[in-house]
C-alpha cells in the first residue's frame, strides 16, 4: 500500500465543505477515506495522477429549486 499525504481543509460534513468553498471560493470539495475535504486545484489534480480514490462532492439543484449533494467518482 502507498501512502500519498496532500494538504487539505477536513470538515464534519459534507455540505459544511461546500458551503467553504462558496464562501471563499477557494478549492474543490473532495470524500476521500470517508473524510470530507477541501483541496485546491493543483492537489487535486495531484492526487488524481496519483491513482487515489475519491469523489468530487457537487450541489445539484433539482427541478424543484431544492439542492441534493451528489458524488462523481474518481479513480474508481
Amino acid at each position: 500500500m502507498k501512502t500519498i499525504e496532500f494538504r487539505a481543509i477536513e470538515f464534519q460534513y459534507a455540505g459544511e465543505a461546500l458551503q467553504h468553498i462558496d464562501a471563499s471560493g477557494f478549492g474543490r470539495a473532495i470524500c476521500c477515506d470517508g473524510k470530507y475535504l477541501v483541496v485546491d486545484e493543483d492537489e487535486l489534480e495531484r492526487i488524481e495522477t496519483e491513482g487515489v480514490e475519491f469523489y468530487l462532492l457537487v450541489d445539484h439543484e433539482m427541478p424543484d429549486g431544492s439542492f441534493r449533494i451528489m458524488t462523481i467518482p474518481v479513480n474508481d
